[in-house]
């Protein structure tokens, strides 16, 4: 399949989100032949389009810790508390459960912590390479991300505080005046905050990955808007991808697609235990001249973004997999939050019901690397509540696998092989 000396292997991503369009934009600078599928068009209703649009590269603290799980039975049954089970789902749950309360103690809580660090600490910069091609400057602010809190749960805070200090990630704590002066339209029921001041956040999550796809497909990348039904492989363990109108055969594949990658990965034999966390957002349209940066507030397990759209107001964690239709109840919370936090928007009309998938493992730990039975499948999928800001940093790691580079980085810990 080799075309003329410049040209390298050929390459399909599976997944056209901001992880797949990263890996193949990296790819394509890398001289491969890359061909991008995906069931929908770029950035339609997915997790790439509909999510808080922050970079945060001090996300490193999981969730699998040991101060959830006392805090878990609680949330679940706080109706407006920030996680949701669906009923009809518990069963289906539970080996993931039983995966999570094992990862969930000191040890595992910092393995995570610095293997996140890892690759958060790069993601800025990566994005950044990829944005010398083409002009964000309307759509990027680098204001920082704001948390705060009240006096509730202050342990779990000052883990989180500890952890970040430990790794040496940047934080400002900010006493109840200071949060007032940078976001004055916040009614102030906050005690405690911290800034993340070189955090920064999109005004539009939606162009910034169609720009970044215009620039592959004018690097002379492929994409095939169509469904991928099966994954096989030929004798010499060369990928063959069967849509629902064609087969395909390549040198090497990369599945990309989010919560929706289990598909695949059962197909190949590897029993991958990722789940689904469903998050929600709705818009306050004309009421981003509130904020003038991202808040989260922790205690409700919220967060409200400006945006081009308007406020964009996301969160909540919702276990219920793929199939369960919206929940109108974790909806009415986002608003109601909002509501509270932002005594303006009292009598506002909200727009723009959204739900969307995260893909997410019991350790709280993407998968990036080849496949355990097939050297040329290769996986980058089960970021989490990352997967926006890890994009770039995750194309950088993929497409250097598959070139046979060396990153410097210990990639083991994010190896698939951890669930065998």
């Amino acid at each position: 399949m080799n075309e003329g000396t410049n040209i390298k292997s050929s390459v399909v991503v599976i997944g056209a989100g901001i992880q797949g369009v990263c890996i193949a934009l990296s790819l394509i600078k890398k001289k491969f032949k890359v061909t991008l599928i995906d069931k929908d068009d770029p950035g339609k209703i997915s997790a790439s389009y509909g999510n808080a649009g922050h970079f945060s590269p001090y996300a490193s603290v999981p969730m699998n810790r040991p101060d959830v799980l006392a805090d878990v039975p609680s949330m679940l049954l706080n109706s407006k508390g920030p996680l949701a089970l669906k009923w009809n789902y518990v069963i289906k749950m539970i080996p993931w459960f039983l995966k999570f309360i094992k990862n969930c103690s000191t040890e595992k809580m910092m393995h995570t912590a610095k293997n996140m660090h890892q690759i958060l600490d790069l993601a800025i910069p990566a994005y950044d390479e990829l944005f010398q091609d083409i002009d964000v400057s309307e759509l990027i602010e680098s204001k920082g991300i704001l948390y705060f809190w009240t006096n509730k749960d202050l342990k779990s805070r000052e883990l989180e505080i500890k952890v970040r200090n430990k790794l040496g990630v940047k934080q400002q704590l900010l006493t109840p005046d200071e949060i007032h002066d940078l976001e004055p339209n916040i009614k102030r029921i906050y005690h405690g905050g911290i800034l993340y001041p070189d955090a920064r956040h999109t005004r539009n999550p939606k162009k910034i990955l169609l720009k970044l796809f215009d620039l592959f497909r004018s690097k002379g990348g492929k994409f095939e808007k169509k469904n991928v039904q099966s994954i096989s492989f030929t004798s010499d363990n060369k990928p063959i991808i069967k849509t629902d109108l064609n087969s395909y055969n390549f040198d090497k594949a990369v599945i990309a697609c989010g919560a929706f990658s289990k598909k695949l990965t059962d197909q190949v034999n590897e029993k991958i235990p990722l789940e689904t966390e469903r998050g929600y957002h709705v818009h306050f349209k004309g009421y981003d001249h509130l904020l003038s940066r991202p808040v989260i507030f922790l205690n409700r397990g919220f967060g409200i973004t400006p945006m081009e759209q308007g406020l964009r107001v996301v969160g909540t964690v919702e276990f219920g997999g793929l199939k369960n239709p919206a929940s109108k109840k974790r909806i009415s919370n986002l608003i109601n939050n909002a509501k509270y936090l932002l005594p303006e928007l009292k009598d506002q009309k909200h727009e723009d019901e959204w739900l969307g998938f995260r893909p997410t493992l019991p350790d709280f730990l993407p998968i990036l690397g080849p496949s355990k039975n097939h050297k040329n499948l290769f996986y980058s999928f089960g970021h989490h509540h990352l997967g926006w800001t890890l994009g770039a940093i995750s194309g950088k790691i993929i497409s250097a696998m598959i070139a046979g580079e060396n990153t410097n980085l210990d990639l083991s810990a994010y190896n698939s092989k951890r669930f065998s």
